[in-house]
């Protein structure tokens, strides 16, 4: 992973983790997961004889604006695999707590996820996004009125999908709409439903009203790879 030669792909992770009381059963799993991607990615890319020169990976943790002090928890990027120990001792303090009955602020993880200070290194870039949640997702917008609220965010998921194809100038971020990808292990519910309406997102479903029963990275990996 050193240099930055045409061929070779500088690639950036954002994890959106469901935090709340609900993902207890599943949170282990979904850590482990997230522990276990850098090397799994590596394996995956060097199958398919694609090179990484650069991969950095950020967490957000959500929850829900009304019901938690914390609902929303960002990492800086670390790059991997120097800021290995430090990636995994981040994920390794998420607890599952929290969160009220129903929906969550996930839309809101997504568009922070965009805003964020993504990769402009190398020829070849790739922007993507993992979504781990076993909720539907609040209308953006619906917590406004919290203190703790972030500023600058979509009004609709109408605007949020804009900023995903790149059409929307109110995202300053250095996201690029061609290296976008977004994986989401979600229920079969709305709004992840309604997502399927966008370019270069892979949903794993699960039953609605079942959980998370299932976390299968490996197929995410794949996913993402086989489209770089």
């Amino acid at each position: 992973m050193n240099g930055q030669g045409m061929g070779e792909y500088c690639v950036d992770i954002v994890m959106c983790i469901d935090a709340t009381g609900s993902m207890a059963p599943i949170i282990d799993e979904v850590k482990n997961n997230a522990m276990s991607f850098y090397q799994k990615f590596i394996d995956a890319m060097e199958e398919n004889d694609k090179e990484v020169s650069e991969l950095r990976i950020k967490v957000i943790v959500f929850r829900d604006y009304i019901c938690d002090s914390e609902p929303m928890v960002e990492s800086e990027f670390f790059v991997l695999p120097d800021q290995n120990t430090a990636f995994r001792n981040f994920v390794a303090g998420i607890e599952a707590c929290g969160g009220g009955d129903g929906p969550e602020n996930a839309l809101e993880a997504i568009a922070l996820a965009l805003k964020s200070k993504w990769t402009t290194s190398g020829a070849k870039r790739r922007h993507a996004i993992l979504v781990f949640s076993d909720a539907p997702a609040l209308a953006l917008g619906e917590r406004a009125d919290c203190p703790n609220y972030p500023t600058n965010l979509p009004n609709t998921i109408a605007q949020l999908g804009s900023w995903w194809e790149g059409t929307d100038q109110t995202l300053e971020s250095t996201y690029q709409r061609k290296a976008g990808r977004l994986v989401a292990f979600v229920p079969n519910a709305e709004p992840w439903t309604e997502l399927q309406a966008w370019n270069r997102y892979w949903p794993a479903f699960s039953p609605a009203g079942t959980g998370l029963p299932d976390v299968d990275i490996q197929s995410a990996i794949d996913l993402m790879v086989g489209s770089f």
